[in-house]
C-alpha cells in the first residue's frame, strides 16, 4: 500500500463527504479527488515524471494538499518549502533537492525570483493564488486539464517527499521519507474511513512540517473532514472549533498556551473536541495541566518523534493525562506528565545508551536511539551526514538525553546535540553562529537556549567584539534580521570578554549555559 492508496479508499467510501474545508469553501471528496486528477494531468504535460522532485512554498490551503497527492499519483516527490526560509535557505534546499518544478504563494514570488539564477534544474513556476508573469496558474492548469486517473507504478518503498529539517551542521539537511514510513504508521494507529463515522481535524501545524503530513495522511485515511487555518491564530482557531464542530485538533506547546490563557477562551463553544495531540517541543507541566483543567472532556495525547523517523515513535496517551487513583499512582501520573514522552509506539524499538553505545537498564541516563521500518537509512544527496546519526545496524541518534522507568516510559533531560527548540521549530546553533561571524565588529559568537515561558526556548546569542568595537544588542539582533528567518534571530544578547573552549579550540557551550542560559 502507498499514501495515494489512502485517498482511493476514502474516496470510494465516503465521496460525498467534506474533504477539506478551507478559505470559505469545502469540497468533497469526490471533487478533491476530480481536481488532484486534473492536477497530477497537467503536471504531466509538464513533464514531471517519477521521481522528480516538486517543490511548495505557501502558508496552509487546500492546494497544498491538493499538490502532494497530484505529485504522488505521478510518482514524483513532493519537496515543503519553509515559508519563512531566507533567501539563502530556500536557494540552498531547492538546489539540493534539484527540484523541477516550483509553486508558490503570491508572497513568495519576489523572493523566489531574485534567486531563480541560482536554480538551473528549475524548469516551470507556478503561481498558487492568482495569474503572474512569466508563470502558470494552478487553476488554468486545473480547468485544462484531463480528470482521468494517472496511472504509475509506485513501489512502497519509493520516495514521497523530501522534507528538510535544520541540523547541528548549519544547513537544512534533507530527509527522505517512503510511502512505508507513513502507512505503517498510520494503519497501525488509525481506523479506516466509515460511513457511520465522520470527524474533522483542525489543522494548523505547516505542512512543511512532517507532523502537518502525518496529521493530513492519517486524516485521509480516516475519512475526516480536514478544516485548514492557513496559520495559526488564537481566535479563529477558537471560532473555528466552535463553528466547524471540529472533534480533533493538533498543536504545538505555544500555540496551546495560547488558547488557554486568551481572556475570551470561556466565549467559545469547543465542546466538540475529543482529543488533542500536542508535540514538536518540550511541554511546560503548568500549561497541560491548566489545559486539562479547563478542558477535562478532551483526551490529551502527547506525541514525540522527528523528521528522519517519519514523526511519532513514542507517545503519552490519555490514560497517561488522568491524574487520578492512590496516592502513589497520582504522584506516579503527574511525573509523567511534567518530564514523559511516553512508551514507544510498537513498531519502533527505542534505548537509551551510554557513549560507548552501549544499553543502560532502567533510570540510566544516555542518549535516546530508535530503530523501526519507519526511520531514514539516508540523508537526501549529502549521505556523510549520515555517519554520526545513524548506525550501521539502523538505529538512529536522536541527540535526546533521557532515561527510561521499569515501565518502559521514557523521560527526557536535554538536547544533547545543542539543538534549540522554539515554538516546534529546530534551529541550528551553528548556523545562527555563522551569520554572527559574518559581522564585522564580532570576534567569537556562540548562540545557546534560554528558557521561555511561551515558545519553550529562545536563542541568546554570546558575543565577543573585536578590540576596539563598540556595540549594541540591538544593533546585532538588527543585523541579523534580514539574514536569518525571524524564528532563528537571537532573541538576546550578551557581551563577554572569551568564550570558554577546551583544548582542542571548542566552544563549551555547556559553561555557556550554567552562566548564560537563565531567562
Amino acid at each position: 500500500m502507498n499514501t495515494t492508496d489512502f485517498l482511493s479508499i476514502a474516496h470510494a467510501i465516503c465521496p460525498e463527504r467534506d474533504c477539506m474545508v478551507f478559505g470559505g469553501k469545502r469540497r468533497t471528496y469526490a471533487r478533491t479527488n476530480d481536481r488532484i486528477n486534473r492536477l497530477a494531468n497537467g503536471l504531466s504535460e509538464l513533464g514531471v515524471g517519477k521521481g522528480d522532485r516538486v517543490g511548495i512554498i505557501h502558508v496552509n490551503c487546500s492546494q497544498y494538499i491538493e499538490s502532494y497527492y497530484a505529485v504522488t499519483k505521478l510518482g514524483a516527490i513532493l519537496v515543503p518549502l519553509n515559508f519563512r526560509a531566507k533567501a539563502g535557505e530556500l536557494s540552498y534546499m531547492i538546489a539540493n533537492a534539484e527540484a523541477k518544478v516550483l509553486l508558490m504563494g503570491n508572497r513568495y514570488i519576489d523572493l523566489i525570483s531574485t534567486i531563480l539564477p541560482q536554480l538551473p534544474t528549475v524548469k516551470q513556476l507556478i503561481s498558487i493564488e492568482g495569474r503572474n508573469e512569466g508563470m502558470l496558474y494552478y487553476e488554468d492548469i486545473i480547468d485544462s486539464s484531463s480528470s482521468g486517473e494517472c496511472i504509475c507504478e509506485i513501489d512502497d518503498e519509493d520516495i514521497t517527499i523530501l522534507m528538510y529539517t535544520a541540523g547541528t551542521t548549519g544547513r537544512p539537511k534533507g530527509v527522505p521519507l517512503r510511502h512505508s514510513a507513513f502507512v505503517v504508521y498510520v494503519l497501525e494507529n488509525v481506523e479506516p474511513a466509515s460511513p457511520e463515522i465522520e470527524e474533522k481535524n483542525l489543522l494548523t501545524v505547516p505542512l512543511y512540517h512532517v507532523a502537518g503530513i502525518q496529521a493530513v495522511l492519517a486524516a485521509v485515511y480516516g475519512g475526516r473532514t480536514l478544516v485548514l487555518m492557513s496559520q495559526f491564530e488564537v481566535k479563529e482557531w477558537m471560532e473555528t472549533v466552535q463553528r466547524e464542530q471540529a472533534t480533533r485538533a493538533m498543536l504545538v506547546p505555544t500555540m496551546l498556551k495560547r488558547i488557554i490563557d486568551d481572556p475570551d477562551f470561556t466565549r467559545y463553544d469547543l465542546t466538540s473536541l475529543q482529543v488533542i495531540t500536542y508535540g514538536a517541543a518540550p511541554m511546560p507541566f503548568e500549561v497541560i495541566k491548566k489545559a486539562i483543567d479547563l478542558m477535562p472532556w478532551v483526551k490529551f495525547i502527547n506525541a514525540f518523534g522527528q523528521t528522519e523517523t517519519a514523526s511519532t515513535i513514542t507517545m503519552l496517551g490519555p490514560d497517561d493525562h488522568i491524574i487520578k487513583g492512590t496516592k502513589e499512582e497520582r504522584e506516579k501520573k503527574l511525573k509523567r506528565l511534567t518530564s514523559s514522552i511516553g512508551r514507544p509506539l510498537p513498531d519502533v524499538e527505542v534505548q537509551i545508551i551510554d557513549e560507548d553505545g552501549n544499553s543502560l537498564p532502567p533510570l540510566g541516563v544516555g542518549e535516546i536511539v530508535a530503530k523501526g521500518s519507519r526511520i531514514i537509512t539516508d540523508y537526501w544527496g549529502n549521505e556523510g551526514k549520515s555517519l554520526h546519526l545513524l548506525t550501521s545496524d539502523g538505529w538512529l541518534h536522536t541527540g535526546d538525553i533521557g532515561w527510561m522507568d521499569e515501565e518502559g516510559y521514557i523521560y527526557l533531560v536535554g538536547r544533547g546535540d545543542d539543538m534549540i527548540i522554539r515554538g516546534g521549530e529546530n534551529i541550528s546553533p551553528e548556523e545562527v553562529e555563522d551569520v554572527l561571524y559574518s559581522y564585522s565588529k564580532i570576534e567569537e559568537a556562540a548562540v545557546i537556549g534560554v528558557p521561555d515561558p511561551e515558545w519553550g526556548q529562545q536563542p541568546r546569542a554570546i558575543v565577543v567584539l573585536k578590540k576596539g568595537e563598540d556595540g549594541t544588542a540591538e544593533e546585532i539582533m538588527e543585523y541579523c534580521r534580514s539574514r536569518l528567518a525571524g524564528f532563528k534571530r537571537p532573541a538576546s544578547v550578551i557581551f563577554i570578554d572569551s568564550l570558554p573552549r577546551n583544548p582542542m579550540g571548542k566552544a563549551l557551550k555547556r559553561e555557556l549555559r550554567e552562566q548564560y542560559g537563565q531567562p
